[in-house]
Parts: structure tokens; C-alpha cells; sequence
């Protein structure tokens, strides 16, 4: 099986995140709101130490439920500090919050968050076309200035780019990744 050049085929989480996962179209608010706070808690970092935390993050940050992450306070964020078992970055606890206020907005605004995000694609999917690497494009560029133009944080052109590719918006398996042969179906 052809697998992308950057999966630890050691590491069970990562393989299957790469194959049921990545790249996988999604169109749930409720999990491309926690692709995106795991993105930007990415950020500095390896996915896979993301990955291998997420679990912690779920437990620590409700199960990613918007409402109740808005209305953290000081006390809460203290209490995340300590949690060893995630990322503990005051400005990404701090942006998490913030997000999370300006996420529901933004369904309130378009109906759903899905709305928006896939409305800059008009519905499309973008395939790789090179070989080469990339870590931004002109799509990651225009919802990254939107987004932070709205408020956000943490969502500079590579988070969004990777966050693109993380909810199939982009897709961006190499080329002789069997995951991208079968996007060509999506």
C-alpha cells in the first residue's frame, strides 16, 4: 500500500488518521471546528504530537463543544495550563476561546461554518498537481486574511493550508499515494 511520505507507518494513530481521515471531505461543524483548533495548537509543532494528544485535548476542551470553550474564563484557562497532557500555550488556550466565539458567528452569519469554509472553493475540491511541497496557496491566503479580518488567531496562510488539507477541501496526498488515486472519485 502507498502511503504519503510523511506517515510513521509505526505509529498506529497516524496510519489510520492518513487513510480514514486526511483529506476525507468533511462537511460537520462539529469536527471542522476541532481540526481547526487542533491546527492551530499545531502550529511550531509535528502534527504527530498533535495527533498523539488529541484524546487530551477532547477531554480537556469538552469534546470540543463551542459553547462551552466561548465561555472559558481565566479559572479555566489556568486549570488547561496545568494539563500536561496537551499543548500548554496561554496564546493558543487564549485564540482557542476567541475562535470558538467567532466560529459560531460565522454560523449564525452563513448558516453553518461548513457554508463558509467550502464557499471559498465554490464546493470544490483541489487536487495536487506537482510533485513539490507546498505549505500555502492563493485559497489558504484569501480564508486566512478573511479569518482573521473576523478575528481569529492562529490562523495565519499555513494553518489554514494544512487545515484545508486535514477536511479534504484540498487535496493533497503525493501523487503515488493510493489516497490520491481514490480522490480522484470524490
Amino acid at each position: 500500500m502507498n502511503r504519503c511520505f510523511w506517515v510513521n507507518k509505526k505509529n498506529p494513530l497516524y496510519v489510520k488518521y492518513h487513510d480514514e481521515e486526511w483529506g476525507v471531505p468533511s462537511f460537520d461543524d462539529d469536527y471542522l471546528f476541532e481540526m481547526l483548533v487542533l491546527e492551530s495548537f499545531q502550529a511550531g509543532l509535528s502534527w504527530e504530537c498533535i495527533l498523539n494528544k488529541r484524546e487530551a485535548f477532547r477531554e480537556a476542551f469538552n469534546h470540543f463543544n463551542k459553547e462551552k470553550i466561548a465561555s472559558y474564563n481565566e479559572e479555566k484557562v489556568e486549570e488547561l495550563l496545568q494539563n500536561t497532557g496537551i499543548v500548554r500555550n496561554r496564546r493558543k488556550i487564549l485564540a482557542t476561546i476567541q475562535n470558538a466565539k467567532i466560529f459560531m458567528s460565522i454560523q449564525q452569519e452563513f448558516g453553518s461554518f461548513s457554508n463558509y469554509i467550502w464557499s471559498f472553493s465554490k464546493g470544490k475540491i483541489t487536487k495536487r498537481k506537482t510533485k513539490k511541497n507546498i505549505v500555502s496557496n492563493s485559497l489558504s491566503d484569501k480564508i486566512s486574511k478573511d479569518l482573521m479580518k473576523r478575528g481569529m488567531h492562529f490562523v495565519g496562510t499555513t494553518i489554514i493550508y494544512s487545515y484545508l488539507q486535514a477536511i479534504g477541501i484540498i487535496n493533497d496526498h503525493d501523487l503515488d499515494c493510493d489516497w490520491y488515486k481514490k480522490g480522484e472519485n470524490i
